[in-house]
């Protein structure tokens, strides 16, 4: 987003919609107060805390902290999304303004670079510098990189972790979901001797392999290009692949 498109007074909101989740902040001025998540919203859900000046205690838990929203009944909500029948609640609201590709400054992107994957690698960009490789483990695990001059690289999708597993529950007869990765996990013997934790060592061992070899390959053209890891997988791998953190650390 360009410095000047920013709303630069007063208390705003932002709000990423992701495939599986909504990720939320206010701030004041450029300043961030607080982020959180929260569940897709139905129609229900979306009334309801439009009508009540964005108190999420009215559609989550009663003891949500409260944030500092705007007095405004009506604040300035500033929105990039991937999930147009999230976004499409907002078409209405007079004060919502929707991030574009044209709005991120960076160059050399395609027109089907999903918002999500160019809003994550400007605020790398911003916030380290480039080059710079995201490492972005949400509903899909995508790698997007930037040279000099913020120009795009380019990057991979594949999918995240819930999605493997589910693939294995939907296209077999015999294997069962394993816990989405926010859940407690096995222990990731990478010989299993039962089917979950096989499940669970096929789909993390090769997941990590596969990061490490981007990872390498990205240094071969960057030597000195730092990399951002962000989403659930870090939890995961902090948790419960306590063998692979010095891989992960690196970056």
């Amino acid at each position: 987003m360009t410095q000047s498109s920013a709303p630069l007074d007063g208390v705003w909101i932002a709000l990423a919609i992701g495939n599986s989740r909504l990720h939320w902040a206010t701030f004041a001025g450029n300043c961030l107060q607080q982020t959180w998540n929260t569940p897709h919203l139905s129609s229900e859900a979306f009334q309801e805390l439009k009508a009540n000046q964005f108190d999420f205690t009215t559609i989550l838990s009663p003891s949500f902290p409260r944030t500092p929203f705007p007095t405004s009944p009506h604040p300035e909500l500033w929105v990039a999304s991937v999930v147009p029948a999230q976004s499409d609640f907002w078409n209405d609201y007079s004060d919502a303004q929707f991030l574009t590709l044209k709005q991120v400054p960076l160059r050399g992107v395609y027109p089907t670079l999903g918002i999500d994957r160019a809003v994550a690698l400007w605020g790398a960009i911003c916030m380290v510098g480039s080059p710079v490789l995201v490492i972005d483990a949400g509903t899909a695990l995508t790698f997007t990189g930037a040279g000099n001059d913020h120009n795009l690289v380019g990057g991979a999708i594949l999918p995240g972790l819930r999605l493997q597993f589910q693939a294995l529950k939907q296209g077999t007869a015999a294997l069962s979901q394993l816990s989405t990765p926010d859940s407690q996990l096995p222990t990731l013997h990478r010989w299993a001797l039962n089917t979950k934790d096989a499940i669970a060592s096929g789909v993390f061992h090769t997941l990590i392999a596969g990061m490490r070899s981007f990872i390498e390959e990205w240094w071969q053209q960057f030597p000195d290009s730092p990399v951002v890891l962000t989403g659930e997988i870090a939890i995961v791998c902090i948790n419960s692949f306590a063998n692979c953190l010095q891989i992960l650390l690196l970056v």
